[in-house]
């Protein structure tokens, strides 16, 4: 199978190597040694911003610029109100560290974490190779983690900003966005105030697609090419600004990494969670607005959740009629949203995320599903077509296909609603022997888990910073190598040459297919890629049943 090679490939230096998919202390997470401290030139690049200058360092090749404010910090008043300017400075800021990550409390085991209190965290980081090109596109990036936890911080983004050996010098922008019930909540008082409410992490999103507009260029970037992506939350939260009016003209390629969105809450049930969450803070009478914004985030994250679970008040993004006007279907069906070139896919094991995590929590010591628990979970039709039997009675790989296949399907139907309204590209990554950042646990077997594809695009990538990446069968301690560098460098050549035109190949049809009404082939992403028709990835997720289980939403 052929490499995906721009039209003026060259060699260059290779760099070595979130809650199950939406399915499923201040500052001490906040520095990266090996980006932060390790220079090539302690005096660094100097960029002018609209907002005051900033000054990086360089590291083998790459201009990287840590911890930019792009956001006032959302505290005191500013706690559930839209994003507000920064202020400007004229002395150079110094963008040589991370800096703190969004409150949070539910770690998904070893995804996230520490926990953190600091709602000063509006931040970002900038990676761009160090040639002189003012041309090159922009890729904006946003972590997964259910919007509930994760961070910006692990995203080294220098393989990205070379394209690797085969693709384009992209400039990358990874980001820090409001989380929880910081960044999705309604409430009657405060949706009274009179300003844009409820989904202040997707308007915390277009602040930075605003600041990009602003800055790009002084970065060497094309405001005119701006791709928006991320996996897991981070797909998530793409398509709602692809659903937005807010962001129209702000992007014009976006990547859903596990997976399409198909579905959102509603604004009725966002409503009810945010009113009992005040009624549970003791904020209730007269002046609720002020009793809210007086809780310390402490107070906060103490009913949002605890490390391995979320509370009741949690909702995510929804359709609240003005940032989110409609349910995705609604939209992708009526062609009423943001249009571009797509591309998006999953993970061939999505569910074993949520089933490690379940099984991290389940000690010490840590046991896997039983029989019993498995029957408990999966009944009636889903059981008739998953049975234990099938499986040699191995609880997880059984589950793991219950939990997995039917996001698979509803990817699938998301890709041919898109396919012949624009270029629409899909992908299922099936590559199994990945290292893997959660701890060895008896019977567990990752395979290709939800998350375990980010670190072919972000070198070294390993969940939070109690994750070691480990290999899936000895259990040492690894990073990709061999085969896995080689796919990779095709990952990195296809998202930024799509970055750069809409189209992962670059230019053409292969190797990999475009979706279309008609023929859908995904591109099966393995050692060696290659391509899947759409008969073989509907028998494999057993696509033909799901799609008289599943129910898209309109409303």
């Amino acid at each position: 199978m052929e490499t995906f090679r721009s039209t003026n490939a060259r060699p260059k230096s290779r760099c070595a190597g979130l809650l199950a998919t939406a399915l499923f202390a201040a500052g001490a997470f906040a520095s990266m040694p090996a980006l932060a401290h390790d220079h090539d030139d302690d005096s660094g690049p100097t960029v002018r911003t609209a907002e005051g200058p900033v000054r990086g360092f360089t590291k083998n090749g790459v201009n990287i610029f840590l911890g930019i404010p792009y956001a006032a910090p959302p505290v005191g008043n500013l706690r559930w109100q839209p994003p507000q300017p920064v202020k400007k400075w004229k002395e150079t800021y110094d963008a040589t560290e991370y800096k703190s990550t969004c409150p949070q409390v539910t770690e998904l085991g070893a995804f996230a974490g520490p926990s953190s209190v600091n709602e000063d965290c509006l931040y970002l980081s900038v990676f761009t190779s160090n040639k002189s090109n003012g041309k090159k596109p922009v890729l904006v990036w946003i972590h997964g983690g259910g919007n509930v936890d994760g961070e910006s911080n692990d995203y080294d983004a220098s393989k990205l900003a070379t394209g690797g050996p085969y693709g384009k010098d992209t400039v990358v922008v990874v980001i820090n966005y409001r989380l929880g019930l910081f960044g999705y909540f309604s409430q009657q008082a405060i949706n009274n105030e009179g300003h844009l409410w409820g989904n202040y992490g997707i308007l915390d999103i277009q602040a930075v697609l605003h600041w990009v507009q602003r800055n790009a260029a002084a970065f060497g970037g094309d405001p005119t090419k701006v791709a928006l992506g991320g996996q897991s939350a981070g797909a998530q939260d793409t398509g709602a600004n692809q659903l937005s009016p807010l962001a129209t003209g702000l992007f014009n390629r976006a990547i859903y990494e596990s997976s399409p969105l198909s579905s959102l809450a509603n604004a009725t049930t966002a409503l009810s969670h945010g009113n009992d969450f005040a009624t549970a803070a003791g904020c209730t009478g007269s002046n609720v607005s002020q009793c809210l914004r007086s809780l310390s985030a402490s107070r906060i994250l103490q009913l949002q959740g605890t490390p391995n679970a979320n509370g009741p008040y949690i909702t995510g993004p929804f359709v609240d009629g003005t940032i989110i006007p409609r349910q995705p279907e609604a939209a992708w069906t009526s062609g009423n949203f943001n249009k571009m070139p797509t591309m998006g896919g999953a993970v061939k094991d999505e569910g074993n995320f949520g089933i490690g995590i379940t099984e991290y929590f389940s000690g010490p010591p840590q046991v896997p599903m039983t029989v019993d628990q498995y029957n408990a979970r999966v009944t009636g039709a889903v059981a008739a077509q998953y049975p234990l039997s099938n499986y040699g009675g191995n609880t997880q790989l059984a589950f793991d296909r219950v939990s997995t296949d039917r996001g698979k399907c509803s990817g699938l139907h998301v890709l041919k609603l898109w396919g012949p309204q624009m270029a629409t590209y899909g992908y299922d990554f099936t590559y199994q022997n990945a290292p893997y950042y959660f701890p060895k646990m008896p019977g567990f077997q990752p395979l290709a888990a939800h998350t375990i594809d980010i670190q072919f695009l972000f070198a070294n990538w390993h969940g939070g910073p109690l994750g070691v990446n480990l290999d899936q069968t000895t259990g040492v301690p690894r990073e990709i190598q061999g085969a896995e560098i080689g796919l990779s460098d095709q990952l990195v050549a296809a998202w930024t040459n799509f970055a750069a035109t809409g189209n992962p190949n670059g230019n053409g049809n292969s190797p990999w297919p475009k979706v279309n009404g008609s023929s859908v082939q995904f591109l099966n992403e393995n050692t060696p890629l290659s391509t899947e028709s759409e008969a073989d990835y509907r028998a494999a997720y057993k696509c033909d049943f799901w799609d008289t289980q599943i129910v898209y939403p309109l409303m």
